[in-house]
This record gives C-alpha cells, sequence and structure tokens, in this order.
C-alpha cells in the first residue's frame, strides 16, 4: 500500500525538478522515496500498523492497543479495570511498600464487588462450560447471555437454581438461531433434569415475552445423519420424504425430532442400509415406539414397498 501523507522524516529530494513532487511513503516495503524520480530517500521504517496476527486470546492481550470487543458472556462486559502484577510501566518490579498497598487495593476491588457481579460471573462460566459441551456458535451463546440478564432483571432468579435459568436460556437461544438442540441435550449439558428445564423454559417465555419458533425438521436430519455417518444418498432421499410429508399435511403437530428420524430410517431401508430402530432411537433421544409409529405413518400415506 502506497500512502500519500506527510511523515517525520524530513527529507526531500535535492533534484530542482523533483521539488514540486511530493514524497511518497511505502508503508508495506518501509521505505520513503521520491515521487519525480523514485529515488528512496529512507529505508526500514519502524511498523507502526495494528498487531494482528494473534491466535489465542493471551496473545491478543499482548499485542492489541484497545483490548478485545465487548461482550454479554462477560460479566462485566469486558468494561472492568484489572489490577495487574507488581510491576510498573517499564517492567521493573515495585518496592515493597509499593506492593503492599497494590495487594490491598486488589482484595478491596474483589471484596467490593456486588452480589450481582458475582453470580453472573458464576452463571457465565457455567455457560462456557455448557457451550463446549453442546458445540453452539458465539452467536447463540451472545443471546443466551442477553436472555439470561433480562432474567435477572425480572427477578426471575428467586426459588430457581443457576444452571436451570442458564440451561433454559440457552434451549431459548437455540430455538431462536435455529440451533438444532432438543432439551435432553441442553438438560444433560447442563447436569438439569428435563423436568426443571422445562418448566423454567415456559416462566422465562411468559414472563419475558419470548416468541420462539419451532425447529425446522431438516436441520434435525442433518444432526443425526452426521453423527451415525450415514452416506449422502440416505440423507439426500430422508429430505425428499419429509417434503412429500409435508406436501401430504402429515407433518403437522408431530414431534420434529421423531419426524427426522422416522424419515432417515424410511430412508436407510430403501438404500439397503441396515440400521435399527433401537439406534435411531438412542440417537435421536425418541423412543423406538414412537419412531415406529412414525414411519409406518409415512409409508402408509406415501405408499412407501420395503
Amino acid at each position: 500500500m502506497v500512502a500519500y501523507y506527510s511523515s517525520d522524516y524530513d527529507v526531500k529530494c535535492q533534484l530542482d525538478t523533483c521539488k514540486t513532487y511530493p514524497v511518497i511513503t511505502d508503508s508495506d516495503r518501509g521505505e520513503v522515496f521520491c515521487g519525480g524520480c523514485g529515488l528512496v530517500l529512507v529505508q526500514n521504517l519502524d511498523d507502526t500498523s495494528h498487531e494482528n496476527r494473534s491466535f489465542s486470546s493471551e496473545d491478543f492481550m499482548k499485542n492489541a492497543r484497545t483490548g478485545p470487543a465487548t461482550s454479554l458472556t462477560m460479566f462485566d462486559k469486558g468494561l472492568s479495570t484489572v489490577i495487574g502484577t507488581n510491576k510498573d510501566s517499564s517492567g521493573n518490579s515495585l518496592s515493597s511498600k509499593t506492593k503492599y498497598e497494590f495487594n490491598r487495593l486488589r482484595t478491596w476491588d474483589q471484596r467490593s464487588k456486588s452480589r450481582t457481579t458475582s453470580s453472573l460471573s458464576k452463571a457465565f462460566t457455567l455457560l462456557h462450560g455448557m457451550k463446549t459441551k453442546i458445540g453452539v456458535s458465539n452467536n447463540v451463546v451472545e443471546d443466551a447471555a442477553y436472555i439470561y440478564r433480562k432474567a435477572v432483571n425480572a427477578k426471575l432468579t428467586r426459588g430457581r437454581t443457576m444452571s436451570s435459568l442458564i440451561a433454559a436460556s440457552l434451549y431459548a437461544s437455540c430455538r431462536q438461531n435455529n440451533t438444532p438442540r432438543t432439551l435432553d441435550d441442553i438438560a444433560a449439558a447442563g447436569n438439569v433434569e428435563r423436568r426443571i428445564l422445562s418448566r423454567d423454559l415456559r416462566t422465562i417465555i411468559k414472563k419475558l415475552g419470548l416468541n420462539l419458533n419451532q425447529y425446522d425438521t431438516a436441520s434435525f436430519i442433518v444432526k443425526i445423519s452426521n453423527n451415525m455417518n450415514l452416506s449422502e444418498k440416505t440423507k439426500r432421499d430422508a429430505f425428499e420424504i419429509l417434503k412429500r410429508c409435508k406436501d401430504e399435511g402429515i407433518t403437522a403437530g408431530k414431534h420434529p425430532v421423531a419426524q427426522a428420524a422416522a424419515s432417515l430410517y424410511i430412508a436407510c431401508i430403501v438404500n439397503g442400509e441396515k440400521i435399527s430402530q433401537k439406534k435411531f432411537s438412542i440417537e435421536s433421544g425418541v423412543s423406538d415406539v414412537t419412531i415406529r409409529n412414525r414411519a409406518t405413518l409415512i409409508k402408509k400415506t406415501l405408499r412407501i414397498v420395503d
């Protein structure tokens, strides 16, 4: 990149014909040269660009000048001040008296934090742990943190556990972002009973006025088939079976996971892949009786012969 701007280096070309031409700074090559004759006037300029080669959070904190972006998944949104190590700005160690004063400041800074701040810190630590277990994106976690903050402001934490509210917020965020995760998946990741999770989810939806859309059944076909390593042809046939079921109107009011598992089961039969209903039941979290009933209805309606 060649930029036309003044530099701290007060250099000019000595040729009379070049006095009317500007001095050009090439920041990529680290050179300053004359715009008329192209003579290099200064070499090896200091790199003043932003350090963007950071591969971890620690490298980013060491190199970045402005710090990370704010995030709702941090209890302080990333805006609090942290008292660092016992060294000054030059890297030299502090005196023993100054060290004692900073240790006391650190202690009182920790003690002066409110109970809400402490509870948010624990809740978002649990949220990040659940994110790793179920493998969702940062957008889903960000929305879950926003829903949980709204629940805290609405004083819904009274009489409810932190883990159940965090799990309910995460499930609501998955529904909003159409990320296929079942209640059983969230309950297992958060170590919460499914009954309590369902109860707190209903409370959050009612009190916060959330409008959660139903999951797309096709997304569960992708999830189950990828987990079971099914062939691409089986997956495409399952999509076709599901599309025909929607056209016939037999998917209304049916469990989307059960419908997806039944479509995949029939597609496996058509393509000669011998996978039992029990394996589909274990993978999808739906009973094999439900899968068998859905598969029977699909075969009868679409006239599919084994």
